[in-house]
């Protein structure tokens, strides 16, 4: 990285753009990712930069230089592998091995193929044509992502399928980036030894960061942890970040790998949700500098020179890409719904392109112009991705509503869910706790018996189904069986029992967790079975009596711990009456 040529004023313009103009363009109902690629058309040397030699005040308050800004940027790829290391488990990936590795590994093989053998019809040498392929299988993981997570998507049969494919095209970005290197580095000697000599190299350098991270990190993290300083362990884990990205480089691999390899070593500890807490606000700023710099690259006078190849190029990509994601789909038994769905919103290409084209550049693998124009198409590809998603959304509802009516579906809201939580309820508590689902990539299914709320969350493409929770043949549908827990929101609380003992007669080992009125109310749904049950006037009379106590003039912390310790005692009482059911039981 160059970190040298970041101007001040370059990082003042991105801060505006970020904190005052994308949201006046989110109120517009603009998405956020596609706010920062539009301000970065704008604001970079390709967009309004080229009037300031007609009016040179804009030179204060646009960018003209890319450098500065693309090593900043880099920082954004770097804490996006590190975040999805951090979410990777062998448990999890083994719950979804039979998309993340069927249908996401068929996908990156074949479109990178049939996108290498059209990169040497364009006569592009066989390293040039095999490194586009596999840059150009991969789609954009930071604008899918969060797409689905904004629309509240991630809890559907779409939303999982796509994380699948996501999930295996970042795994894929390690041996690319070694592929790569291996192509740079041969002089006589075959593709296929350079290849494995340089893979050897990369898995011995791995191996040596997994080993010293597991003997270092857990001590380091007990140490700082009984100091109690919030600081100092939040410098550490940037430090482990950025430390384990710069031993890869040194080691001739990606800063990007280094931070995956950091987010493995986190993801197996008990600090893996505090880091993930402290870093999500870094990545979310860095990510969106990286939107920017994405949206600066694309050279408007370029595309206006040659629009025609440019325009073939952009939908040749979603063509190859979307007919492959949707054949495969259809393989892998999804509904022609989905298909579609997946198939428009994958079809672009992805943030690493970026990383894996730079590098092939960079070591001559792939001349300049190329480059260019590949860069170009894959910038334009995401920049339509927002669009294209809600058109996907809007298709893929009509195609449902058809297979609906004309029975090719039937109401299986589980199928191929597992580790999944159950939501009964989706109101005011259940919605609020989707939107928390959804944020930490967790899939959920609701019910609820109110039909209009239902077809509300459910137009929006939110996996909110209507039907009576009491019946357990209802909450077999939702494969309560396989589920994390069973969550029972309702405010009605005569359903609410009836729920909360249906389910524990039929599946004993289910955390079941409940929306409790009062105390009382609390200590008797765990007397009917709920694992754990949540007073709700409760915690809303602490939290009015702690305001009132503040503003009568209370000192805040007094006010604090006198609530603190009446919630305690509630709490208590709610425990002891769980462990004495418990005993009976």
């Amino acid at each position: 990285m160059h970190v040298e040529a970041l101007d001040l004023r370059e990082v003042i313009v991105f801060l505006v753009a970020a904190g005052i103009v994308v949201p006046l363009i989110h109120r517009l109902r603009i998405s956020p990712v596609l706010g920062f690629l539009l301000v970065g058309i704008a604001i970079g040397p390709h967009g309004l930069a080229l009037f300031i030699k007609d009016v040179p005040w804009l030179g204060y308050v646009l960018i003209s230089d890319l450098e500065g800004v693309q090593a900043l940027a880099e920082l954004g790829v770097v804490f996006l592998l590190f975040m999805i290391g951090l979410e990777l488990s062998g448990e999890r990936l083994w719950a979804m091995r039979h998309l993340v590795f069927g249908l996401g590994g068929t996908q990156v093989l074949v479109s990178g193929a049939i996108i290498a053998a059209i990169a040497l019809l364009f006569d592009n040498t066989l390293p040039a044509a095999l490194v586009l392929g596999g840059a150009f299988a991969l789609s954009s993981t930071a604008i899918v992502m969060q797409l689905l997570t904004e629309n509240q998507r991630l809890g559907t049969r779409t939303g999982k399928a796509g994380f699948s494919i996501l999930l295996f095209q970042d795994l894929a970005v390690v041996p690319i980036l070694f592929t790569v290197g291996a192509f740079a580095t041969q002089s006589d000697e075959s593709v296929l030894v350079s290849l494995v000599w340089a893979i050897g190299q990369a898995l011995i350098a791995i191996v040596i960061i997994l080993l010293a991270g597991r003997l270092l990190i857990r001590p380091l993290f007990r140490f700082v942890g009984s100091t109690a300083s919030r600081e100092m362990f939040l410098a550490l884990v940037l430090l482990v970040i950025i430390g384990t990205a710069m031993a890869t480089q040194m080691a001739g691999l990606s800063m990007a790998l280094g931070a995956f390899l950091a987010g493995l070593l986190f993801a197996e500890t008990e600090y893996r949700h505090e880091v993930e807490v402290d870093i999500e606000p870094f990545k979310g700023l860095l990510l969106g500098l990286f939107f920017v710099g994405v949206g600066m690259s694309i050279d408007l006078v370029q595309i206006a020179a040659d629009p025609f190849w440019l325009i073939t190029a952009v939908i040749g990509l979603f063509v190859v890409k979307g007919l492959v994601i949707y054949v495969l789909a259809r393989i892998w038994g999804e509904p022609r719904s989905v298909s579609v769905e997946m198939a428009l919103l994958l079809g672009q290409g992805g943030e690493f392109a970026f990383v894996v084209v730079g590098m092939a550049t960079a070591m001559a693998l792939i001349p300049g112009d190329t480059a260019q124009f590949m860069l170009i198409v894959a910038g334009i590809t995401m920049v339509a991705t927002p669009p294209i998603a809600h058109v996907a959304r809007r298709i893929g509802q009509a195609l449902e509503t058809r297979e609906t009516r004309s029975g090719q579906t039937t109401f299986d809201p589980a199928e191929g869910f597992s580790r999944h939580v159950v939501i009964v309820g989706y109101g005011r508590v259940g919605h609020l706790l989707g939107t928390f689902l959804d944020q930490q990539e967790l899939p959920y299914i609701a019910l609820d018996i109110d039909l209009d709320l239902v077809k509300q969350f459910h137009s929006t493409g939110a996996s909110v189904y209507f039907g009576d929770a009491t019946r357990p043949d209802m909450l077999r549908k939702c494969g309560v069986e396989r589920a994390l827990a069973l969550v029972v929101t309702m405010d009605n609380p005569a359903a609410t029992e009836r729920v909360v003992v249906a389910a524990r007669q039929h599946w004993p080992d289910v955390p079941i967790y409940a929306r409790a009125r009062d105390v009382d109310d609390a200590t008797n749904l765990i007397g009917l079975g709920a694992s754990h049950a949540v007073p709700e006037t409760t915690e809303a009379s602490l939290q009015l009596s702690e305001m009132v106590l503040e503003g009568a003039g209370v000192p805040s912390r007094v006010a604090h711990r006198l609530i603190d310790a009446r919630r305690k005692s509630e709490q208590v009482a709610v425990d002891e009456s769980r462990k004495k059911h418990s005993r009976r039981a």
